[in-house]
């Protein structure tokens, strides 16, 4: 597949992202430092968890009894402290430029990875990812599905639904109408990189609209209950619910979002009332839900906010951005869990010995997708772009 340095064999066929947004603490999740000075190691103790020697927040207890399921990468560490550019580097594993934008995950997934054509190769549950195709086109944007799963409610996607609307045979005029139109552009529209994202990008919804395997897909209340059971009834365990279906149905890419980690004040109370708890049903969840499936070892899970936050806390009982020191979590797709790589400072201010950048998460994320991270691309002037162009494989991922 190219080069030796990102030549891979698939061992996942589907992946799903999920963004932190935000930014989550780590020194009060996944690196906690109860050695640390009160003005850095907060309100939260430690507890151990189901692998010797690894030990989380007491906030995350069902996480604690499945971390063999997980591996947790410490010491992740850049520049960036503005969420935008943080984002855009963690989403892409490129250093934003000002001249270029990357493509995102979704865009390269649905460059590289074939997927049935009657279901939405790439998935973003509920709220906008911001997910940008960059110079890719149109046509490798995420299927969004603008709704919030509902516990024991299907998930009722106004754009793979006929009812009470257009019927089969108005979808197909519109849809001949629309061919006619582009055939008449002639050369003009076979030359215009917007139109034929357009053109692509068309295509495929009507490939998926009115298919049963689609709105199945979505359909959360046909999960048994030894699955649905195995998840909180939050907005975010839901979201996990939907993902581990849509893997089993076919889709590729299932990119989650997970909010409210911005907490410059009353960090621990809102942690411990709400995103801690919530995180912890919805992903311990997840990995227990494939799990069950016979699904984890052909999916990799990839969780990351775009940076950390401070290690000391600021008058206001917060913590602030802090891209210095981070944490990412990977399960599946092949990778050995029950281990921590890479560490921080004993007041996580900073990598201990060994500097892990946004570039090798993302090199390892597509490396266990079987996709060589360092594929060129050519941009419409013909100037080559790396997929990920400074990142190196995590060596205890791969």
């Amino acid at each position: 597949m190219g080069k030796a340095n990102g030549s891979t064999h698939a061992r996942a066929k589907s992946a799903i992202y999920i963004r932190l947004a935000g930014g989550p603490s780590h020194m009060d999740t996944f690196d906690m430092k109860p050695n640390a000075p009160a003005s850095h190691r907060g309100e939260f103790s430690e507890i151990s968890t189901n692998i010797p020697g690894i030990r989380i927040s007491e906030h995350l207890p069902k996480l604690a009894k499945c971390t063999d399921k997980y591996a947790i990468v410490r010491g992740v560490s850049h520049t960036l402290s503005a969420h935008r550019l943080g984002s855009e580097y963690l989403m892409t594993g490129n250093r934003p430029l000002s001249a270029l934008k990357h493509p995102t995950f979704g865009a390269v997934v649905l460059r590289e990875l074939s997927a049935p054509k009657d279901i939405p190769a790439s998935v973003a549950i509920s709220n906008s990812t911001n997910a940008s195709t960059s110079f890719l086109g149109l046509e490798h944007g995420p299927f969004e599905t603008g709704k919030i799963p509902m516990i024991g409610c299907p998930v009722n996607i106004r754009r793979l639904s006929l009812s009470k609307g257009p019927t089969s045979a108005d979808i197909d005029r519109r849809h001949n109408l629309i061919k006619r139109y582009y055939a008449a552009l002639g050369s003009f529209e076979k030359q215009d990189k917007v139109l034929i994202g357009m053109d692509e990008f068309s295509q495929k919804a009507y490939d998926i609209m009115g298919s049963t395997r689609a709105s199945d897909a979505f359909d959360i209340t046909q999960e048994p209950s030894s699955i649905s059971r195995l998840f909180g009834d939050k907005a975010f365990s839901q979201n996990c619910l939907l993902a581990s279906r849509l893997v089993e149905s076919g889709v590729r890419l299932v990119t989650v979002q997970f909010g409210g980690w911005d907490t410059h004040r009353d960090n621990f109370s809102h942690l411990k009332e709400n995103s801690l708890p919530n995180f912890d049903d919805g992903l311990s969840g997840l990995l227990r839900a494939l799990e069950s499936k016979s699904l984890l070892e052909s999916t990799v899970v990839f969780v990351s906010g775009e940076f950390g936050r401070t290690p000391k806390i600021n008058q206001r009982g917060g913590r602030d951005h802090y891209p210095q020191a981070m944490f990412c979590i990977f399960a599946g797709g092949g990778i050995q869990g029950g281990q921590v790589i890479g560490a921080s400072d004993s007041k996580g201010e900073a990598p201990l010995d060994r500097v892990i950048s946004p570039d090798d998460v993302a090199a390892t994320f597509y490396h266990a997708l079987g996709i060589d991270h360092t594929k060129e691309y050519h941009m419409p002037t013909g100037r080559p772009v790396m997929i990920v162009r400074h990142g190196k494989l995590i060596p205890e991922l791969t």
